[in-house]
């Protein structure tokens, strides 16, 4: 079931105990917010289109085929700059995967 979000929508792909993967698309000029799990390492494959990672101080390039680990209490944030936008595939592994398990730093459709 696709899930809408400010930025763009999800869809779990699949899901089992200590395993979810998902389906992020990102709007062209959006970004999720700025933040970190507590419990979850997340693995991000690009599948289509061009963005930029935040990841604690630095800042990456995303393109199709680019891969990123990002451990738990990372701050970290996607934004997408193709005009299709940007869909990402993402892993989840860790023993509670629950949206609530996000720390929102930085958010620019003022969530808490």
């Amino acid at each position: 079931m696709k899930e809408e979000r400010p930025w763009g929508h999800y869809e779990v792909l699949s899901e089992t105990y200590g395993i979810k993967v998902k389906k992020l698309w990102i709007a062209k000029d959006h970004r999720i917010s700025l933040q970190s799990h507590q419990r979850r390492t997340e693995y991000w494959t690009v599948a289509e289109g061009l963005g930029k990672l935040e990841l604690d101080d630095a800042v990456f390039a995303m393109y199709p085929g680019a891969m990123f680990a990002i451990a738990p209490e990372t701050r970290h944030r996607a934004k997408a700059t193709s005009d299709s936008g940007m869909t990402i595939v993402e892993v989840q592994i860790g023993s509670y995967l629950e949206e609530d398990d996000i720390v929102r730093y930085e958010d620019d459709y003022k969530r808490t």
